[in-house]
C-alpha cells in the first residue's frame, strides 16, 4: 500500500494512488542539502535549521511532485486544535501562526504539517474535492483534532465520512510512546477505548495511530478508506526524524496532500 521513491526521499500512499488528481506523501530524512540534526531533507523553516537550505530542500520536494504546486502552507504548530481553511493562494505567515490542521478546496494548494514523532493525517472528500492536513500530537489527539478537522469539512464543504480517504502517517508507535499516568488519565478521561489504545510495561504507553484511526472512524470514515503507513518514527530514526531520539532542535518529517 505504501510506495518509496527511487530516491528514497518521499513515502507515498497507495491509498491515494487511483486518484489522478491527488498527491500525498511524507517525507523522509533523505537526498536534501541540510545538515547535522537536519540531515538532510528537511523542509520546515522553524525548527532551526538553516533557511537557505530550508529553501533549497523544498524546491527540490516540490520538483518530486507530478505537478508542482502553486504553494506550500506549512502552519507553525503548537500542539493545539485550532482549525484553519485556506481560501487564497496567497497566505500570510501571521494567518498560519497557532494552526495544527489546515483544510482547502483549491486547486494546486498543498496543505502541509510538520512532525518527528507526532502523527500526520492526511484527508481526501473525494466527492466534494476538498483536502485536509492534521498535525496530532498527544495533546491534539486527546482533544480530539482528526474529529474536528472532518466536522469542520462538513461544515464548509459538506463532506460525509463515507467519502474520505484517510492516511495516517509515519509517528511514533505504541512500543515506543511511553507516558506517565497523567497521559494516561488525559486520554482515558477524554473518553478512549484504553483497551483499544494503551498497553502497559514498566509503564504505560499509547498507541496515537489507532487513537487517530477511531477518532476517523467515528466519524464515518470507512475501514477500507483509511491507510496506516506503520512506520515508528522512533525506531526508524536514521530514515525519519524523530525529536525523541535526535532532539527537538532537529528535523522535521513534511506531510503534504494537493489536489490538481
Amino acid at each position: 500500500m505504501k510506495t518509496i521513491l527511487s530516491d528514497s526521499s518521499m513515502l507515498e500512499y497507495g491509498l491515494m494512488k487511483p486518484y489522478s488528481n491527488m498527491f500525498c506523501f511524507s517525507t523522509t530524512r533523505h537526498g536534501g542539502c541540510s545538515e547535522g540534526a537536519y540531515e538532510s531533507f528537511n523542509c520546515t523553516h522553524y525548527c532551526g535549521d538553516n533557511l537557505e537550505r530550508v529553501s533549497a530542500n523544498r524546491r527540490l520536494l516540490c520538483s518530486l511532485f507530478p505537478e508542482e504546486p502553486k504553494v506550500l502552507v506549512i502552519p507553525r504548530q503548537t500542539h493545539g486544535v485550532e482549525v484553519r481553511e485556506i481560501s487564497s493562494y496567497e497566505v500570510a505567515e501571521s494567518e498560519l501562526d497557532g494552526v495544527d490542521a489546515l483544510m482547502t478546496d483549491l486547486k494546486g494548494c498543498c496543505l502541509c504539517v510538520s512532525t518527528a514523532d507526532c502523527i500526520p493525517v492526511l484527508l481526501y472528500d473525494a466527492r466534494h474535492q476538498a483536502v485536509a492536513a492534521v498535525h496530532a500530537g498527544w495533546r491534539g489527539t486527546v482533544a480530539g483534532i482528526t474529529g474536528k478537522i472532518l466536522e469542520a469539512m462538513e461544515a464548509r464543504y459538506g463532506t460525509r465520512g463515507r467519502d474520505v480517504m484517510a492516511c495516517i502517517g509515519p509517528g511514533i508507535s505504541l512500543e515506543s510512546f511511553e507516558v506517565g499516568d497523567e497521559v494516561y488519565e488525559a486520554f482515558a478521561m477524554a473518553g478512549f477505548d484504553m483497551q483499544r489504545i494503551a498497553r502497559r510495561y514498566a509503564k504505560w504507553h499509547i498507541d496515537l495511530w489507532e487513537a487517530n484511526r477511531l477518532q476517523l472512524l467515528a466519524k464515518g470514515v470507512l475501514p477500507e478508506h483509511i491507510e496506516v503507513a506503520g512506520i515508528c518514527t522512533y525506531q526508524e530514526y536514521e530514515h525519519f526524524f524523530s525529536a525523541r531520539r535526535l532532539g527537538i532542535r532537529s528535523g522535521r518529517i513534511l506531510s503534504g496532500i494537493v489536489r490538481y
